[in-house]
């Protein structure tokens, strides 16, 4: 296993472009990959509605995705300081992930977009980690020692890569935003590594 799962939801674009930058951040580790999966929408209704097959974009995540690889870093734009309902619904449906301890050991991390400044980035991030904990996940964030993080006048948090929108430029990822996604690709990826080489 050399590949580390980015799974997002993105309804903008701006979720699918962090995911993008992460993966390059992953790529940049010698011998690591990245495997990008997305969720399906979800719909208040007893029946899914959303094809088996996405019809642009990467494909709908499984748990096998989790399985498989070696990490995982997961986003979602901010719903009310929350991470995204598609989100939470995929998340909701890993208990047998847990009650096995799949992926247990494993790094991870996470990664959001928001419309507006104080849109609730750090409590999506936040809300995004505790499932993570529950698996048994090896949480890693962005050190200060990344300088984009004091330089960056949009998104960018210790805890994980973000974007915002009403600063960008119709959407687009600042440099600094864009290289922070890249840092936490690349820090996943690394210690992922050292994890694997150390068994």
């Amino acid at each position: 296993m050399n590949e580390i799962l980015v799974l997002y939801y993105s309804r903008q674009g701006t979720t699918a472009a962090l995911a993008r930058q992460i993966c390059r951040g992953i790529e940049a580790v010698p011998g690591m990959q990245a495997r990008l999966r997305t969720v399906p929408p979800v719909a208040a209704s007893t029946q899914r509605l959303d094809p088996p097959v996405p019809d642009q974009g990467p494909p709908y995540a499984t748990h096998d995705d989790l399985t498989q690889c070696c990490g995982l870093i997961l986003g979602s734009p901010t719903r009310f300081g929350n991470m995204a309902a598609p989100v939470k619904f995929f998340l909701d449906g890993t208990s047998a992930l847990w009650i096995s301890g799949a992926l247990v050991g494993k790094p991870a991390a996470v990664f959001t977009s928001t419309q507006t400044l104080h849109g609730g980035q750090e409590s999506t991030l936040l809300s995004m980690m505790v499932p993570l904990l529950h698996h048994g996940m090896y949480l890693v964030g962005l050190p200060f020692t990344e300088r984009e993080l004091t330089d960056t006048r949009g998104g960018g948090t210790p805890y994980g890569a973000s974007h915002v929108a009403e600063l960008s430029n119709h959407g687009e990822l600042s440099e600094p935003e864009s290289a922070l996604a890249r840092a936490l690709g690349k820090r996943v990826a690394a210690l992922a590594d050292r994890l694997q080489r150390a068994t």
